[in-house]
């Protein structure tokens, strides 16, 4: 399919709910287990993975952005495969997948960052996607040499950035940038992204100023979706909407499904509950200045939304449980969703043989 706007913004699916797969570059996904058989993050686990989906037709994959571990027992996310050459790897290895970077924007040079951008537009024909994010660990900057502006100075710098970058991406020659924190002179950047557009862009702002930011800048806003609130999450879409029409929503969502839900509650509470790594908890719940002291009424629940891989809302059950959840997130405003699992390769087989006809016969899957 040509990579034009649209097609890129579609994810060149027609699919009405769109699938991806979320954090399969980091060692352990997003589950904070200790169980054997938790995520591994290796390339080649990674390369089979992308070649399942890209088979049973999922629209994307998207990487965390992470350099340095959470600790605990397992070092969550200790091993981590820096995104932009993961995603030029599973590029070249699939044949409809979208597979975004997110990429931090204090840490790339804008047009260091244009070009290898545009370099993994050529490799997949048009179906890089970027996924911007401003920071928020005060270690993995500290490990860099780096400041962490103050909260809405990281959105400011994100806007001269990407507004560099799509200006490397245009048709100009030998131009000027002379932002307040970015400063260049005649640019030249070529090639240019497949088909004369640009890939799509994703930010995850939460805040005010980063929904702004999104608002201006992206074609696609990640948000969470919390359980048993999809009324506030519908509400937030429609709020998004109002303010930016073309602007689509995704979130994201922890999958356990088995044959029973009664198998599959097991399964979740033993990965996350009766085998979390509570360390590894307490450190994310550190850095991020979630205490008892901040949350005094919903601390331990906050505590255990955690060990589910930093947010995201279980969808836990048998496969009609499963897929009439995600039809109920879709139903609230989600244009896609980005899945988790424990093992996402050895997972992915009964999802894709018993979820995906069921939203077949909802109407959200082709």
């Amino acid at each position: 399919m040509h990579p034009t706007q649209a097609n890129r913004r579609a994810l060149y699916s027609d699919n009405a709910l769109k699938l991806g797969l979320f954090g399969a570059n980091c060692s352990s996904g997003r589950a904070v287990t200790l169980v054997p058989e938790r995520w591994s993050g290796s390339w080649q686990d990674n390369l089979r993975l992308a070649r399942m989906a890209d088979e049973a037709g999922f629209e994307f994959m998207l990487p965390v952005g992470r350099w340095k571990g959470y600790g605990g027992d397992t070092d969550y996310q200790g091993e981590t495969l820096e995104t932009i050459t993961w995603a030029a790897g599973l590029l070249a290895a699939t044949q409809r997948l979208t597979v975004f970077g997110t990429v931090h924007a204090p840490m790339f040079h804008p047009l260091i960052a244009a070009k290898q951008f545009v370099t993994a537009d050529h490799i997949g024909s048009g179906r890089f996607g970027l996924n911007i994010v401003c920071g928020w660990n005060a270690d993995e900057f500290t490990m860099f040499g780096a400041d962490l502006r103050d909260h809405d100075a990281r959105y400011e710098h994100a806007e001269e950035w990407l507004n560099a970058i799509k200006r490397a991406w245009g048709p100009e020659e030998d131009w000027d940038f002379d932002g307040q924190y970015i400063q260049l002179k005649k640019v030249r950047a070529k090639p240019k992204p497949m088909g004369g557009g640009r890939p799509i862009v994703m930010n995850a702002g939460a805040s005010p100023a980063g929904k702004s930011f999104a608002m201006r800048n992206c074609d696609a806003l990640f948000s969470m979706a919390p359980k048993g609130k999809l009324t506030e999450f519908a509400d937030h879409v429609a709020g998004v909407k109002a303010q930016a029409p073309n602007l689509d929503v995704y979130t994201v969502a922890v999958i356990t499904c088995r044959p029973t839900s009664a198998e599959a509650e097991a399964y979740f509470r033993h990965c996350a509950v009766d085998n979390a790594d509570w360390a590894a908890v307490d450190s994310i719940m550190a850095m991020r200045g979630d205490t008892r002291e901040r949350w005094p009424d919903d601390f331990e629940e906050r505590r255990q939304h955690q060990a589910l891989g930093m947010g995201g809302v279980p969808v836990t059950g048998d496969p009609d449980t499963v897929a009439r959840e995600l039809a109920d997130i879709a139903a609230a405003g989600a244009r896609g969703i980005a899945l988790s699992m424990v093992n996402y390769a050895d997972e992915l087989p009964f999802f894709c043989d018993e979820v995906l006809p069921r939203l077949k016969r909802l109407g959200l899957r082709g």
